[in-house]
């Protein structure tokens, strides 16, 4: 099977498909949908991203992009969502995106994503070569939908630069090699799926995430909240001290370089 057709939505019947896909990804309580079919024909009306990807007439995927204010040159990824992880289509979709967002101007498109979901931090970083750019301690409030199961909402800020070299070459399919030094220290440890803080000095760190921590949530809800602080007592103070988050390493660690 090739690649999805990824187009505009502009029929009424195209974006209630999409709320009803976005519905099915998290399985919002009712009234908790983040945007309502109207919303979503509005968003389109006005120009902004709202653009579905298809094989044959199912919906696969859907992205909703809203512009930032005037000559700011940015754009909110408000929400993208797919219906199998791992087919291709989410990357298709972003990629898109920053197609659409270069030919109008955009320079930078910002989206949050919850960092202990390792498939997330690795899409983000390496495949789209975004930058972790703030942590942000329960950005939306307690959120009961199936993927988040009630968990605090911590979240890191992944700022898009269109124009960056390490951008272009993620788009190529040759993302940047991230240099991880043999003399970084692990700050946190995923040991036996229980997370170990270290207090280290390397200028270089490596914080490991869990393996499922969606999972995790569902089977062990103390243990994800373990998970939750642990990574926000760790990565957190790192970043407002002027560390920079410069990748996500061998698909479980988050490597972090200190202020020289």
């Amino acid at each position: 099977m090739g690649g999805p057709i990824i187009r505009k939505l502009e029929e009424l019947d195209d974006f209630e498909r999409a709320r009803r896909l976005f519905d099915r990804i998290w399985a919002f309580e009712p009234g908790g949908d983040p945007l309502s079919t109207e919303a979503l024909l509005t968003l389109a009306r006005c120009d902004n991203y709202v653009f579905g990807a298809f094989h044959g007439d199912q919906m696969v995927g859907a992205s909703v992009g809203i512009f930032g204010p005037p000559r700011s040159r940015e754009m909110c990824s408000y929400i993208t969502g797919v219906a199998t992880i791992g087919s291709g289509t989410g990357l298709a979709l972003k990629r898109h995106q920053r197609s659409w967002a270069v030919e109008r101007g955009v320079e930078r498109i910002f989206w949050t994503f919850d960092p202990l979901i390792r498939r997330n931090a690795h899409f983000n970083l390496v495949k789209l070569g975004a930058r972790a750019e703030s942590y942000h301690e329960d950005y939306y409030g307690r959120m009961p939908d199936l993927i988040n199961v009630d968990d605090e909402s911590d979240r890191i800020l992944a700022v898009w630069h269109l124009d960056d070299p390490g951008v272009a070459a993620a788009a190529r399919d040759a993302p940047l090699p991230v240099e991880v030094p043999p003399d970084a220290g692990i700050a946190l440890e995923d040991r036996d799926d229980r997370p170990v803080r270290h207090d280290v000095t390397a200028r270089t760190l490596l914080l490991q995430v869990p393996r499922d921590i969606e999972k995790m949530r569902a089977t062990d809800h103390g243990l994800a909240r373990e998970w939750r602080r642990a990574l926000r007592e760790t990565l957190s103070p790192l970043l407002e001290e002027g560390a920079t988050v410069v990748g996500f390493h061998g698909r479980t660690s988050y490597v972090v370089r200190r202020k020289e």
